[in-house]
């Protein structure tokens, strides 16, 4: 590990020239004192540090000096497909370790190459959860990522809406979706059960065995994703709402439903004299319909089917005579 870490600081100092020590430390994860021992041993070695005093000061290389000693290793290899996502990273325990790679990637690129992964980093992004959302308490995500890496069998307690559940899982994969870790597992201690989708925050506990198992052959995870969520989307959305909306509303469908509300908007009728429209909007089961359909207020008509028009309509009623006792 002592090694893995000199190579970091000195890969720090040639791709961001001079740090001080407090810096170095926050970069590396380590204590202040941890950092003067390192330089130390790198100036023992041969490196040429130069120590700079004031309040400029700080650590740097010789001028002139680079080193090419920048192999990835394989742990470093395999933490590069996450170099977008830093705090998901973080997340599965591999924060040092892509900040590792990423720092041997740079100083082995070019100087307008390396200039141009800097200015990228600087100006682009990716904040992966949704807004208005506390980020999943996937307390066991490094768990179960070290147990799908190393494919080894994890006895789970689950939390299902109707009660906890123990399984012996073979996990064969993680997803990050809308900023919530999903894990894809088969149930067994040999693969050979179905594969589920579970949420990690709702593992109450996720021992990592030594079991190991077989993947099962021609398993893809992307594949197998793309398939679940279909199944889900068509499960869940399986009525259609034919909903009169004001041209406010017109404007709001995608922003609260999404591509669904999209694509509303763009198969719409002629709007009548007022502005208003009518659309097709795909919705989940009648209770949860109301209140997303509720959320157009006074901007929306559900006109069919009968039963949704209807419980909108109780709905409403309940709520003007609930606000009703406070008036006056």
């Amino acid at each position: 590990m002592r090694a893995d870490r000199l190579v970091s600081l000195l890969l720090l100092l040639q791709n961001r020239g001079r740090l001080t020590a407090p810096e170095l430390a926050a970069e590396l994860e380590v204590s202040v004192r941890t950092v003067y021992r390192d330089v130390e041993a790198l100036a023992a070695s041969g490196v040429p540090v130069v120590a700079e005093r004031g309040p400029l000061g700080g650590y740097r290389l010789l001028d002139g000096y680079r080193t090419r000693l920048t192999g990835l290793n394989e742990a470093e290899a395999g933490a590069l497909p996450l170099a977008a996502l830093p705090g998901q990273a973080q997340d599965l325990g591999l924060g040092p370790v892509l900040a590792s790679a990423r720092r041997k990637v740079g100083a082995a690129l070019p100087d307008a190459a390396a200039e141009r992964m800097r200015l990228v980093g600087e100006r682009f992004h990716v904040d992966a959860p949704g807004w208005f959302r506390e980020a999943d308490p996937a307390g066991h995500l490094a768990a179960v990522a070290r147990a799908v890496w190393e494919q080894r069998v994890v006895r789970a307690r689950y939390r299902r809406w109707r009660g906890e559940v123990r399984r012996e899982l073979c996990p064969l994969g993680i997803v990050l979706k809308g900023g919530l870790w999903y894990l894809v597992a088969a149930s067994g201690e040999r693969a050979d059960g179905p594969v589920r989708t579970y949420r990690i925050a709702r593992l109450a506990e996720a021992e990592v065995t030594g079991a190991r198992f077989a993947r099962p052959e021609g398993f893809g995870l992307a594949e197998y994703w793309a398939r679940s969520a279909e199944r889900l989307a068509a499960a869940v959305r399986r009525e259609t709402a034919v909903v009169r909306v004001s041209p406010r509303a017109v404007r709001l469908l995608p922003m609260l439903f999404g591509a669904a509300g999209s694509e509303a908007v763009a198969s719409a009728g002629e709007p009548d004299a007022a502005g208003w429209v009518e659309v097709r909007l795909p919705v989940e089961a009648e209770a949860v319909a109301v209140g997303d359909l509720l959320r157009l207020g006074a901007e929306a008509e559900v006109l069919a089917p009968a039963g949704l028009r209807a419980a909108v309509a109780r709905t409403v009623a309940e709520l003007a005579g609930t606000y009703g006792r406070y008036e006056g």
